[in-house]
Parts: C-alpha cells; structure tokens; sequence
C-alpha cells in the first residue's frame, strides 16, 4: 500500500516583510470531508504498515490489562463527615464514585457509576465532583466530545435526582457557597481559554446566572476554589509570570470580592488560608526559587506580607500544606523531591527520609487542619506507587496502599540509576534511567529516551506497569530532565523558555549522546518520545540531528509553532506569550521559526517516525501533526516509516476508559519493536 500524498494548495503566509509558503495549510478545515478522507487515508496506511505486528500489540494490551488489579480502590479519605473512595470493578472502563457515612465499616452510597453513564460514547469524561457543605448535593462536569468543555450538573445524593440545572460551556469544576444553594463557576471563551467567573443560585436558569469576573487581558487565565478552611471562596488569575487573587467569605456569596493583591508583571504568588493568616508561596522581591509569607486577612497587600521561609538559591519549593500543629514545605533539591516538616512551637524542624536514588514524593489529600497525620505519595522507577500516612509527632509510618501489580513482577529485577550529561554550555543535565537486571548494556541495547521540557513541568522518574513490556524485552527507558522544566529549580525553567528555548533541544540531544558515548546504547538501537510541547521537542530534534535516532514516537504534537502563535483565535494561544514569545514582535517571530519544526523540514533523511493526534484535540489542533507528516512525505529522502495515527473519536488525553488507552501504548511499543526485530 502506497502512503497517502496530501495535495498541495500554496498558501503566502507574510509577516514582519518575511514569507513563509504552506502547502497544506487547508488540513485545518476540520469540516472539509476531503480532509477527514486524508486523515482516514493514513489511519489505513498506518493499519497496513503495522499489520504484521497485531498479534503482537493485542499480546501487548492483554499483558499490560493483566499487571493492573481490576477489582481494586483509592485509600479513602474524610471530608466533612464522609469517607470518600473512587472504585474499579473488573471488566469495567470506568470508575465507580462512593462515600460511607463517619466510619469507613457503614454502608457504601454510591455516587456516580459513571460506566452506565458513559455507554453510547466513544469518549466520556466525568469531573468537578463538588459536595455541598450539608453533603446532600453534588455538582459534576461531563465532556463526552474530548474537547475539555464541560456542562454541569447537580445531584441530589438522597434521592438520587438529577435536578434541572445544566450550566454548559464550562470547565468542569464548581464551587459551593456555604449556603448550600450559591455556586461559583468558570466558563471558556472561543478559544477555550477561562475568562469568567459565574454565579449560580440552585433552581434558576443558567440564563439568569451572574457574571462575577471577568479576565478581559487574554494572557491571563481564570479560575475558583474553596479555601481548605473551607472559609473563603477565592478567584485566581493566572498567566506565565504574575499572578492575582480575590477573595470573599463563603457565608457571603453575595459580596464583592476584595483584591487580595494587584496583579504586577513578574510578581507570581499563590495562597491559602489558615486561622487569621493568609500564607503566600512567591517570588517576590526576585526570590527566583520562591519562599513562604503570610500576611493577616485584614490586609492582604504585599507591604503586609512578612517572611515565614526565607529564598533560598539550591531549593525550589514546590508546594506547602498547613496543619494545626506543623507546616509541610515540598522542596526540590539537585532534582530530588523533599519534605520539610516544621512544628509551629519551633519544636520539630526534620525531613522525611528517602533513600533511592532517583525518585519522587509528594503531598496527597490532606483535607484537615486538625490532625498530626499527614498524606504523602510516593514512587521511584521501580517502586510501584505507594500512600502513606506519616505522623508528624512521633513519626511513624503506615503504608495504607501499595500500588499492586499482578503477575510476576518482583521490584528487585529491575535497576534504576541517575547520571548527568554535559550539555554543549556547560550545564550538567540529570538522565533518570532503568533497566531490567539482566539487560546489558552495550552499543546493542535499546534505549527510548522520554522529555518534555516546557511550562517548568517536570517529568518525575515514576513507577510505570505499562513499562515492563519495555523493560522485559531488553529495552533500557530514561528520562531526560532538559531545561523548560522544573528539575533543577525556577532557573533550569527559564533557561528553557522564550528566547533560549534552543537550550531544550539541545540539552536533549547532548543527552542523547552522552548516553551513546557512555555505551548505554547506540544510533541504530536509540529512539526518542515526547507527547504535545514534548512532540514539539521530537520535531526539533530531528531537524537538528535527523541521523542520531534509528526511531521516533511524537505524541499529539506541537511543531507548527509560528502559525499556531501567531493565531489568536486557536486554544492556549495568548497565554502562552510568555512561554514562547510573541511573534508579533519580530525577534521572537525570527527565533521562532529557526527552531519551528514544520517550518524547518528539509529534502534529506529522517528517522523512522511514528505520530500521533486526536481530532478533537483542543490542546494542540489535529492539523498540526497532519500537515508536518504530509510535508516529511514530501521532502524526506529515506526509506524509513512515517506514521500518522489520528484517533477520530478522542482528544489531547487520548482514550478516556480505563484500558482503551492500553491499546494506545500497545501500538506504541509495538513500532518499536518492529524497528529491533522484537516480534514476540
């Protein structure tokens, strides 16, 4: 079977006196049935190519479904009375919500079985699950397209009725006042960005809703939530660098919402509240890595804003959660996830004890003020995911689950290590890997190197089921912490961003070679992985170095990025100026489009690629990866295989049931193993 041609329409593209031409610039006429027939067209090329690998791939899902406990449950958790728990049954897609009334030995009430609930929909989305303080009703969001837009609703939980109420256009998430009748919602614009805030009085119209903010800068996002005082209701608003916040007590819905501090470019903070103190994570006065303050309620400003945790240059905080009795700070040390746990008495100052090498550990729900117990997760690439609830006072521990996986697994067969590569500037760049035990290394062993590096988000080296059939199979998985996250603190961020976004792709390529160099593997045996801004990253990689990967899996990705940034009508657009640039303004349209990987494909050789999109996509639009592959047909030299696997029915996050998604992975692994002769 030939590989479909896409037909070429040229299209001037003219900015700041420079042309661009784009061929295939129609693909984004989602409506046009000649562009659903192309899409079609490749699905079927992919079907074909991947053909003698479906015994494989549905060995693959049958093998990664086994490793997952069906019957199985989340550690439940109190709030207000109630014990909240999330359950899979076996043979189900989705999950089944419940609650048991004071003590965890009464009966399940079970609030939402969302697998009824989702049947007819190729796609089903349950979220913004939200109690009400005199726990008779919950309000729910439902995307059943993929799009991320939500309509919610409410349940009356004693009777089991779903009241009339529907509030579409939506995030998903709502917010009760403490009247039990006053709800606080976010809606999205065209472009689905979060502009407003409503409120909604119960048994009214959404048409009669009240709009209560509106964000009018469109670099800014909005958003709501309940203090976990369960006392204030708070709006946000956020963009890349500056934050602001306003606030009103949740006994009156009714009233103005008071700036908590105005919004100053490159000022960020978040809050929360506790007793008669607001605490404030900020970079204030250049505190890069941020620190801790607080400041009384009745005035919020920043001159009032005093010291709790000084700035300090090796350690980013990531997070802090209050209790009564201690303060828990989440810090992130040369990589390394941290706990600091701080009596308020001045009595305690310690850290949680972690021994791997490479790890990551974090808060989890900790819905009470008044307890000496705290939540925490905790995970490495070869330790399943584990809960645990830690007392701060005597500091015991007790394991309340342990992510079980069926089968033969045993922790001790596999190894897991952290090394650093020199980066072409200098910088040393951390490289998480594992391995089965009995894998050697050499120039003969498969390796897939995973990044993203973008939004200061960090990949962490957690434990992965769906990995094994990597693993067990001789393949050595490793993640790269490149600049554009987080890894190394708020400065490894900006390094990676804006003007000096080049840093993540070569910051990934040196990884790529020092892991050659260091005989972990070789060219012909290496591949490369990285879904939406980590697409982005595969795009530029190859442009740059096309003959350093024998293999290339880009999932959803982003590599139209001078076009997409320059149309303010797309999802996400404006609000990324300060992640990207603007290229309305010629200096970072011109950097831009050195590094832009649709715009940089050449007539030469590339690796074996494998691409991945949603249709409904609201993330990065279907027509992205449709149009780079259409342009690497044309212009590619080789001989190799380019895939693209458009996914009809879904959206950014792929499959919304519980193993459709397996399928996904399954066909993943399975190109890979195509490329090294693996067939069973």
């Amino acid at each position: 079977m030939q590989a479909p041609i896409a037909k070429k329409i040229e299209k001037k593209l003219e900015k700041h006196g420079d042309i661009r031409i784009d061929n295939y610039y129609w693909l984004n006429e989602r409506e046009n049935l000649e562009v659903i027939q192309y899409l079609e067209d490749e699905n079927k090329y992919t079907a074909e190519v991947l053909k003698p690998t479906e015994e494989l791939q549905a060995k693959l899902f049958e093998e990664m479904k086994s490793r997952i406990k069906e019957d199985d449950s989340s550690v439940p958790y109190k709030l207000n009375g109630y014990w909240y728990l999330t359950e899979y049954q076996k043979g189900k897609e989705y999950p089944i919500h419940k609650r048991r009334k004071d003590t965890l030995d009464n009966e399940d009430q079970i609030l939402f079985d969302v697998n009824p609930m989702a049947e007819g929909y190729s796609y089903y989305k349950l979220e913004g699950l939200s109690i009400s303080p005199d726990n008779r009703l919950c309000t729910f969001g439902v995307d059943n397209v993929s799009r991320r837009i939500y309509t919610i609703q409410i349940k009356n939980l004693e009777t089991g009725e779903i009241l009339e109420d529907k509030i579409e256009n939506t995030t998903g998430g709502s917010v009760w006042a403490a009247d039990n009748e006053t709800l606080f919602y976010t809606r999205k614009d065209e472009t689905l960005r979060a502009y407003q805030i409503w409120k909604h009085k119960l048994g009214t119209a959404s048409e009669e809703d009240i709009l209560v903010y509106e964000e009018t800068d469109d670099t800014f996002s909005v958003y709501v939530y309940k203090s976990k005082s369960r006392e204030f209701i708070i709006i946000g608003t956020s963009s890349t660098v500056s934050d602001e916040y306003r606030f009103i007590s949740a006994n009156e819905p009714d009233s103005e919402f008071k700036i908590f501090q105005e919004r100053e470019r490159d000022l960020e903070y978040a809050i929360e509240h506790f007793g008669n103190e607001f605490y404030i994570q900020t970079n204030k006065d250049d505190a890069f890595n941020f620190k801790l303050m607080k400041t009384p309620v009745s005035n919020t400003t920043q001159e009032n804003w005093v010291e709790v945790i000084a700035h300090r240059e090796d350690t980013f905080i990531e997070g802090f959660e209050i209790f009564k009795n201690y303060l828990v700070i989440e810090e992130r040390t040369n990589g390394l996830m941290q706990m600091n746990i701080k009596a308020w008495d001045g009595s305690e100052d310690y850290y949680l004890p972690f021994n791997e090498e490479t790890y990551t550990a974090g808060t989890g729900t900790n819905t009470d003020f008044d307890t000496d117990i705290l939540r925490y997760g905790y995970t490495s690439l070869t330790t399943p995911t584990s809960v645990i609830d830690f007392n701060m006072k005597d500091k015991t521990s007790i394991v309340k689950k342990e992510q079980e996986v069926l089968g033969d697994f045993n922790k001790d067969n596999y190894v897991s290590e952290r090394i650093w590569a020199e980066a072409r500037d200098g910088e040393k760049v951390a490289i998480s890997l594992v391995h089965h035990k009995d894998t050697k290394l050499s120039a003969d062993t498969p390796l897939l190197l995973y990044a993203y590096g973008s939004y200061g988000y960090t990949i962490e080296p957690n434990f992965s089921s769906i990995r094994l059939s990597l693993l067990d199979r001789g393949f050595v998985y490793a993640i790269a912490h490149i600049r554009g996250g987080q890894y190394l603190g708020r400065e490894w961020y900006e390094d990676g961003k804006m003007l000096d976004k080049k840093n993540t792709f070569f910051d990934y390529i040196d990884c790529a070679k020092h892991l050659i160099s260091s005989n972990y593997t070789s060219t012909p045996h290496l591949y490369g992985m990285g879904g939406s801004a980590g697409g982005l990253l595969m795009g530029a990689v190859i442009n740059y170095e096309p003959n350093l990967f024998n293999g290339i899996v880009a999932q959803v990705p982003f590599v139209d990025v001078v076009t997409t940034m320059l149309d303010d009508t797309i999802p996400l657009t404006t609000g990324e100026y300060d992640e990207w640039g603007n290229p309305n303004e010629e200096e970072y349209y011109h950097y831009m489009k050195e590094y832009s990987p649709y715009d940089n494909v050449e007539a030469k050789a590339y690796p074996n690629m494998y691409v991945s999109t949603g249709l409904h996509d609201s993330q990065v639009q279907y027509w992205e990866p449709a149009k780079w592959v259409a342009k690497l047909r044309d212009l590619k030299t080789d001989n190799n295989i380019l895939l693209l696997d458009t996914n009809m029915d879904t959206g950014h996050g792929g499959a919304s049931g519980r193993f459709e998604s397996l399928k996904e992975d399954a066909k993943e692994d399975a190109f890979l193993f195509m490329l090294e002769g693996i067939t069973k």
